[in-house]
């Protein structure tokens, strides 16, 4: 398995607290993110062997969690700072051709069947800052972007492309809300804060506590200053580059 991550990884921590439970990967600002044990899995319900799965720091994924590889054709990625709940499912492929007179695999036989290829999902991706509840599953193909909710027990169909900063639930996945209004929306996504070192979320910290909900004006302000701040903490990076 092809397993890869944020820049600045150190190494998978072996010694880390959560280490009987979790892969747990660290890194240089003293982040971390997990991946649950025997995650990786194939159609047998054995470990994976071929497959590529990337993950941003800060994540994890809940115990109990499995992505379902096939034919290493798959891949997974996974954002930063997403929060995954318990058993969540990954099917990454594992199509049967509905086109034929038969669904059967019956290349699996071992008796010289032949059948079609199976049809194969583009890549899963599960963008920043996003929160899973429990037991949701999430076929091929699909994209959850920036800030979404995905309620637990959802069904994510087959290449379904969420909305930014959307709640959804259901089986099949449904938006039933957006989490703020389209003007905090606009300056969130603008400001993508998942990409700013720790130091600079460090010193922010308390405007990170502050409900965007309650009064809109306040929060455009807060925004907007946060914007300024990381355009000032970027001129200063580059400017010690140089």
């Amino acid at each position: 398995m092809n397993v890869t991550t944020s820049d600045d990884f150190i190494g998978v921590q072996s010694q880390h607290p959560f280490s009987k439970t979790f892969i747990v990967l660290g890194y240089r600002d003293g982040l971390i993110s997990t991946i649950p044990n025997n995650f990786f899995r194939d159609w047998l319900d054995e470990e994976a062997k071929v497959g590529t799965f990337s993950i941003g720091k800060g994540s994890g994924i809940g115990v109990g969690s499995i992505a379902k590889y096939d034919a290493g054709l798959q891949k997974l990625v996974v954002g930063k700072f997403v929060a995954g709940g318990l058993r969540l499912k990954f099917l990454l492929n594992g199509q049967h051709d509905v086109r034929t007179i038969s669904m059967a695999m019956f290349s699996a036989f071992g008796c010289g069947l032949t059948n079609v290829p199976p049809p194969q999902y583009t890549d899963t991706v599960i963008r920043n800052d996003v929160w899973i509840g429990d037991e949701a599953m999430f076929l091929g193909g699909s994209t959850i972007e920036n800030g979404c909710v995905i309620g637990a027990r959802t069904l994510v169909p087959p290449n379904f492309e969420s909305e930014p900063y959307g709640i959804y639930v259901g089986s099949p996945a449904r938006l039933v809300r957006f989490r703020f209004s389209e003007r905090i929306r606009e300056k969130l996504l603008e400001l993508e804060w998942w990409d700013m070192p720790t130091p600079w979320l460090k010193k922010h910290n308390d405007l990170f506590l502050v409900d965007l909900t309650a009064d809109e004006g306040r929060s455009m302000e807060i925004l907007t200053e946060l914007l300024r701040a990381k355009s000032e903490s970027v001129e200063a990076m580059v400017a010690t580059k140089t």
